[in-house]
């Protein structure tokens, strides 16, 4: 495949959804260089603006391949490198996964977000919205990770990684409610090794 053995180059930034791409990359376990991103200008050079247009990061280049946007990332990884065994094989196990994945995708991250910001839908209005309302949100995270060990069934996967550094993260910030359920399933993913080194090599690069 054309330019598909060329190096694996991430930019990022440590204090970005770089993070959750971070932590694929050491789960799936092959050899890659950071380029760190400053905010700002460095984001809105022409080269960079090549490579993500939104001027954001992460973004993820092997040779002629780029990939923005973290459930991308995470996505293009487990099939990318399948001896990490991070997507599953089986249809019944694939349909969760990718279920989950896309809820982080789009309803998570949108109900979060407006929430954040102090909006929240007028009951009139949810139909119109793709996530209902934020306790709808909360109430299918709930269910997600209270199905099986992982979301994808018994095996951890690619959308543990991303679905599951966005509990994280509302865990941690108070963007979501600090369900029994919730805590537990955080406590068992973040405790892996890989995230271990991810979090520390993240930590390493923030300004002092």
């Amino acid at each position: 495949m054309r330019g598909m053995s060329d190096e694996l180059v991430f930019y990022t930034h440590p204090m970005s959804r770089g993070r959750i791409a971070r932590w694929m990359l050491e789960e799936v376990g092959v050899p890659y260089r950071t380029e760190v991103v400053g905010y700002g200008a460095p984001m809105r050079t022409p080269e960079y603006l090549a490579k993500n247009p939104m001027a954001k990061v992460p973004t993820l280049v092997r040779g002629d391949a780029v990939i923005t946007e973290c459930a991308a990332i995470c996505a293009w990884l487990a099939d990318a490198y399948p001896d990490a065994g991070l997507a599953p094989s089986s249809p019944v196990d694939r349909a969760s996964y990718f279920r989950w994945l896309f809820f982080g995708a789009g309803p998570v991250e949108a109900a979060v977000t407006n929430r954040s910001m102090g909006w929240e839908v007028p009951p009139d209005k949810r139909g119109r919205v793709g996530y209902g309302d934020f306790a709808s949100v909360m109430d299918t995270l709930v269910f997600a990770v209270s199905r099986a060990p992982y979301l994808a069934g018994e095996r951890f996967s690619a959308a543990d990684v991303y679905l599951g550094s966005q509990i994280g993260w509302g865990l941690q910030f108070g963007t979501m409610e600090k369900r029994p359920e919730l805590e537990a399933y955080w406590a068992r993913i973040s405790s892996r090794e890989a995230h271990a080194r991810a979090k520390a090599m993240d930590d390493a690069l923030m300004p002092k």
